[in-house]
């Protein structure tokens, strides 16, 4: 690591080589404490301090120094953190500098050239990312000390450190956080205890901030089912954020397959920066509070005084500048904020002919007041007055003119013009899964509704829906979208309905519309937190709140249109596209604290159901033009429903005065902190079913199968790590069968084969590894999934010679090829039906070719071996007996006629031909059954081949082979060491 020249002279050091060179000194050093003759307690001081004190960040380990003689000051010009590392840079000195040194005439032109050649080389390596961080000297240090301690793979990209404690029981270790793309480390040296933990973001369940007795903050991280807690005296609240979006990013990333297309600065993993996602979550929460299209990015923020016409005085805030909008939000973000477009053709306050019905004149009177004084439109103010009106209820003229203005599909749709409509060209006539399934939810959406009782509604309806799917294959069309498009349509024209389901998907709702329903999920966890908080006496009574989790499902989905009369749910919709989800939070404490008294007095979920249902059908919206569609009833004697009916406005009205103090922004802290661990409940219920069904294949414990699993899943995650689009991303999907969720292709599979097969002494391992990975994968898809994979190990560690030398025998057998025959695979079916075992008489005989390349792989398994000698000669003397029993066999059955010769000659050909045919490139420098040619050449002549039997027998006479096969290999011993190697640089070469 080339460094910038310093005038500092590394004291309490060893000079380890001095080179003259044209009067010009080049000192190599080491410091005390590293390297040879470095240990005892001068070691321990050196590890100490480095780690406390962060002393490398000033002295290196190793590092070169230029002097010249009639100077004082000695130059640093290359530094390592290992002997062979500043070796290397001796090297390179040497070559590219010392040699070229002759040609200066004096001392100064060659200090000035040697310095400019390092400078050269410092403004090279600024070129990278590290130029992005505040000091990138102090950064390249840490960077070192990351490399050293940790041992990842290069590409792993730091992001920041901090020094900090890592509390292990009531003893504090001090040392160093560092926060990279995909892992969280810690390092801490203390007298010669080292403390080293890697903890991968896509394993985390719980990052928060905690406190307790020893600690008044912390931040507490849950992983694989250990607590770990780190502390520190400064950026407690910067670190939280920067490890809350990192991992937030992955789980983006590796779980949910964001692309992230529009952020330039995360869409590499190789080049994330503390800077590029300080810029993403800044621009996430600008978007939000704005309720601004994906693709506004924040560009520039300033403090600002804004003249408020309405109040007549100037309101301090922030102006936000993005590359299509110019937006203003007051101090506390609630007294009012603006949005103004800067696209063509704006009219800041639109002339709007309101139609006025009997019911809601009062209502939009006060709406046209409102107006007059804050203007409409876009640019319209939102201040308290516009959230009271709200809370009152939007009349039914003006509902979808103001949920295109709260939600941001006004800007959407006019930044998009006739967008819906090719879209619709597009989707017209589609057959997809997600258009069938729209159909057959057509007539289900509000069907005591007029407007979908004829052709005309149901038709806008397929309309939005389709055109939505094909927009959005990811989400395409999910269950409860029919019911919120169809109220969409009662209010606003098709185009606006189209929009505004793109802002409840997309942005309002995250992650609801898909198969597991995360958003949903999540929001559930936010709404349990929130009970605890502010209902402490029915968390007494129910201590188990998953039951107020599985029924505001439906309030979360619908937003309260499932549960609700229409005419009361619409005002429901009011307060959510202006507040967002927290309106439906508020209103499910609302709806739980009204019911308070009978929900604790109820005994079981049945009667507590019950309840709920009878007050929802109770709730009325008295000033709604059009006649409820339900019946009112009372539910009991102890219930306030009981005797009157509850107005609509009066309960989101009571929801806004008691509950109206959550804030949004922690609502969105929430939403983090419980997605890691919803996602991962969900990832442990998979893990769990799909161990289920391979536990009844394979030999191993549940708990071996447990890390079996957590290996096969990090090492599909590991070719995701590094890469912007990994093919291997496209092969998880959610919605898929558990097994075939996380599957490995051959260069991931051949890594895991590889830490984990039992012959470790094995030389041919991309041989080996790609006919195993040929054999177990059945379907030739390219990939293997989980069951295959265990029944693979679960073969080679049986203590069963007979299985294991079977499986190496099918090893050698050409696979299948060609168009996949339907009937063989309907009896491998019924086979599979009827639990049919493989006996050895099914097994094929194996030729000439494929017979040597048998023996060749039982000489490569033996390799190195403390008996390698003796299986060596077993294995010569089983084919030296095989071939004489081939040939005393052949000498019984001649002569042969000629035309049975040339047919098997023929045949033997065309076998080769398909073997040959699928050695893929991998395989093309290795021996393997398909290309030892020099026994091919004999087929022609003499063809001859054996039976599994008769390979079986011959080696149950060599008792070394078949101690080999039947010695016991620990499979524990074995995960812990593919655990901890897993992660090395050099399983992925």
């Amino acid at each position: 690591m080339w460094l910038k020249p310093e005038e500092i002279l590394l004291k309490n050091a060893f000079k380890l080589w001095v080179t003259e060179k044209d009067n010009e000194y080049f000192v190599l050093q080491r410091r005390r404490g590293y390297g040879e003759g470095g240990g005892g307690l001068t070691g321990l001081l050196v590890g100490t301090l480095d780690t406390v004190l962060d002393s490398t960040s000033k002295v290196a380990p190793f590092r070169i120094l230029h002097h010249t003689p009639d100077s004082q000051v000695y130059w640093s010009i290359a530094c390592g953190v290992t002997k062979e590392e500043i070796y290397q840079h001796w090297d390179w000195l040497q070559q590219n500098i010392m040699r070229t040194l002759s040609v200066f005439d004096s001392s100064e032109d060659i200090t000035s050239f040697v310095q400019g050649k390092i400078r050269g080389l410092i403004a090279e390596e600024g070129k990278s990312s590290l130029v992005l961080e505040d000091d990138p000297e102090k950064f390249r240090e840490a960077l070192l000390r990351f490399e050293k301690w940790f041992e990842l793979p290069p590409e792993e990209k730091l992001v920041t450190y901090y020094s900090c404690s890592y509390w292990k029981g009531k003893v504090p270790c001090q040392g160093w956080l560092y926060l990279s793309t995909n892992f969280l480390c810690f390092y801490s040296y203390l007298l010669g205890a080292e403390v080293k933990l890697v903890i991968s973001w896509d394993e985390i369940w719980r990052l928060e901030k905690t406190s307790n007795v020893l600690l008044t903050e912390s931040i507490h991280v849950l992983a694989h089912g250990e607590d770990h807690y780190f502390s520190m005296l400064l950026h407690l609240n910067e670190t939280f954020v920067i490890m809350e979006q990192l991992a937030n990013y992955s789980i983006k990333r590796l779980f949910d397959k964001e692309a992230f297309q529009r952020e330039p600065a995360l869409c590499d993993p190789l080049q994330i920066t503390k800077r590029g996602l300080e810029a993403h979550a800044k621009s996430e929460q600008f978007r939000t509070f704005f309720r601004l299209p994906k693709e506004e990015n924040l560009l520039e923020v300033h403090e600002s005084f804004l003249w408020v016409p309405f109040s007549h005085f100037n309101t301090l805030g922030k102006i936000c500048l993005s590359e299509n909008y110019l937006c203003f939000a007051s101090q506390d973000g609630s007294q009012c904020h603006v949005i103004i477009p800067m696209r063509e053709n704006f009219i800041c306050f639109p002339d709007v002919t309101l139609m006025v019905g009997q019911k809601d004149s009062s209502k939009e009177q006060s709406w046209n007041i409102h107006f007059s004084e804050y203007g409409r439109g876009t640019s319209m103010f939102f201040t308290r007055k516009t959230r009271d009106l709200i809370v009152r209820g939007v009349p039914e003229a003006l509902r979808g003119e103001l949920w295109m203005l709260f939600s941001g599909a006004v800007n959407d749709m006019a930044t998009h013009p006739g967008y819906y409509t090719e879209l619709v060209e597009q989707s017209l006539g589609t057959s997809t899964l997600a258009t069938d399934e729209i159909e057959r939810d057509l007539h289900r959406s509000l069907p005591e509704h007029p407007a979908f009782q004829s052709d005309t509604g149901i038709s806008a309806l397929r309309r939005v829906l389709t055109a939505y799917a094909y927009r959005n294959p990811k989400i395409g069309y999910c269950q409860a979208m029919n019911i919120l498009t169809s109220v969409l349509l009662l209010y606003a024209k098709e185009e606006e309905a189209f929009w505004l389901l793109v802002a409840v998907c997309e942005r309002m709702l995250p992650d609801y519309f898909n198969r597991r329903i995360i958003g949903a999920l999540v929001d559930q966890a936010v709404f349990e937190d929130l009970i605890r908080e502010n209902l402490p006496q029915l968390v007494e009574h129910m201590t188990d709140l998953s039951f107020f989790s599985s029924v505001s499902l439906s309030w979360f989905l619908t937003l309260f249109i499932s549960v609700l009369p229409i005419e009361s749910a619409v005002n429901v919709v009011d307060c959510f596209f202006y507040d967002g989800i927290k309106a439906i939070l508020q209103l499910g404490l609302a709806v739980l604290d009204y019911n308070m008294e009978a929900l604790i007095s109820c005994h079981d979920d049945a009667e507590a159901v019950t309840i709920l249902n009878k007050f929802f059908d109770s709730v009325t919206n008295k000033d709604s033009p059009l006649p409820p569609t339900v019946q009112q009833a009372s539910v009991g004697n102890n219930d306030k429903t009981s005797h009157f009916n509850v107005d609509i406005s009066e309960l989101i009205r009571e929801a806004y005065e008691k509950y109206g103090t959550i804030r949004s922004e922690e609502v969105e802290s929430s939403r983090k902190k419980n997605k890691l661990y919803v996602i991962q409940t969900l990832e442990d219920t998979t893990k769990q079913n799909v161990i289920r069904v391979v536990s009844q294949e394979v030999r191993f414990s549940a708990s071996q199968l447990d890390e079996l699993y957590n290996l096969f899943k990090r090492q599909h995650f590991l070719s995701c790590y590094w890469t912007i689009n990994s093919p291997a991303l496209l092969h998880h999907d959610p919605s898929l069968a558990y097994l075939e969720q996380y599957q490995l292709g051959f260069q991931q599979f051949s890594i895991l084969f590889f830490l984990l097969e039992p012959w470790a002494f094995c030389t041919t391992k991309s041989t080996l590894s790609l006919w195993v990975f040929r054999l177990i994968d059945e379907n030739q898809d390219g990939l293997v999934n989980f069951k295959e994979f265990c029944c693979a190990l679960d073969t080679l560690y049986s203590n069963s010679f007979t299985n294991k030398l079977k499986f190496l025998f099918k090893l050698h057998l050409p696979p299948g090829r060609g168009k996949v025959d339907l009937q063989a695979y309907l009896k491998q079916w019924q086979n599979e039906i009827l639990k049919k075992e493989e006996t050895i008489k099914d097994l094929p005989r194996i030729n000439q070719t494929q017979f040597i390349q048998f023996s060749k792989t039982l000489y490569n398994i033996f390799h190195g071996d403390p008996e390698e000698e003796s299986l060596y000669r077993a294995v010569a003397h089983v084919t030296s007996l095989l071939l004489r029993m081939e040939e005393v066999g052949r000498r019984l059955q001649e002569p042969s006629s000629p035309a049975e010769t040339s047919k098997s000659a023929h045949v033997s050909g065309e076998e080769s031909s398909a073997e040959d045919a699928s050695t893929t490139p991998e395989s093309s420098d290795t021996s393997s059954p398909h290309n030892s040619q020099d026994a091919a050449s004999d087929l022609t002549e003499v063809e001859w081949s054996f039976s599994f039997e008769q390979v079986l027998a011959s080696l149950l006479n060599e008792p070394a082979i078949v101690g080999f096969f039947e010695r016991p290999v620990d499979i524990q011993t074995k995960l812990a060491q593919a655990k901890a190697a897993q992660l090395k640089p050099k399983t992925h070469k």
